[in-house]
């Protein structure tokens, strides 16, 4: 790790907790307290205003932050990828949002992170990637924000096609496509449907409320229980 990009970790660590001893900082970033100590001396002469002693733990004090997007390389390569992932396997809204953000991150990185975020060697091909899935993704998000019910077509794994409302939930990405978490009406219960497999997606002006028994959170809990 740059020493540079180690600084910048001191202080995340402390921004996250209220009291951090030397010991835990050098286990986190892997390092000797002999260098913690010597980085935060650093870090003081700077300017950057941290309260404590070796032996009893440091404080970061109230109302500093760093300049923003201020990042490590790690990092960076870590937001392309993700840009690059929702750009292949997003809908066209999702992907423009993706790459309006980054673009705003790399105005404002020095040189030579801007390099770094160009030749980054992350990539997610998208080319395989049905469009009729991409449709629906957009569909299916639009009305998990506005908690409208969908009517749906659905083909199974033997090919028995079902016609059923249900309540979407979330949606989640699996490596190779979509499905959507929902509380089926048919079924009387909660349902993960492949967006591959739904022929027909027909969004109703029919709005739902979170009720006891049919949210996400419940959705996690039984898929934990199974």
């Amino acid at each position: 790790m740059r020493r540079a990009d180690r600084l910048f970790q001191v202080i995340q660590l402390m921004r996250r907790r209220p009291v951090v001893t030397a010991a835990a900082i050098a286990r986190e970033l892997e390092v000797s307290e002999r260098t913690v100590y010597r980085d935060i001396r650093d870090l003081v002469i700077s300017g950057v205003p941290i309260d404590g002693e070796a032996g009893v733990g440091y404080t970061l004090r109230r109302g500093f932050d760093l300049p923003p997007l201020m990042f490590t390389a790690p990092e960076i390569e870590a937001m392309v990828l993700g840009v690059r992932v929702v750009t292949s396997w997003g809908d066209a809204a999702l992907a423009r949002a993706a790459g309006d953000a980054l673009a705003r991150v790399e105005a404002a990185l020095p040189d030579w992170l801007k390099d770094k975020m160009a030749a980054t060697p992350l990539y997610a091909p998208g080319f395989h990637v049905p469009e009729r899935m991409m449709s629906a993704l957009s569909t299916i998000r639009a009305a998990i924000d506005e908690r409208r019910k969908i009517h749906l077509d659905y083909r199974d794994a033997n090919g028995v096609t079902t016609n059923r409302t249900v309540r979407p939930l979330g949606l989640f990405f699996w490596g190779s496509g979509w499905s959507m978490a929902a509380w089926c009406e048919l079924r009387a219960g909660f349902r993960n449907f492949r967006l591959d497999r739904m022929t027909g997606i027909d969004v109703l002006d029919e709005l739902y409320q979170p009720e006891p028994g049919k949210t996400l959170d419940e959705f996690f809990a039984a898929m934990r229980d199974h």
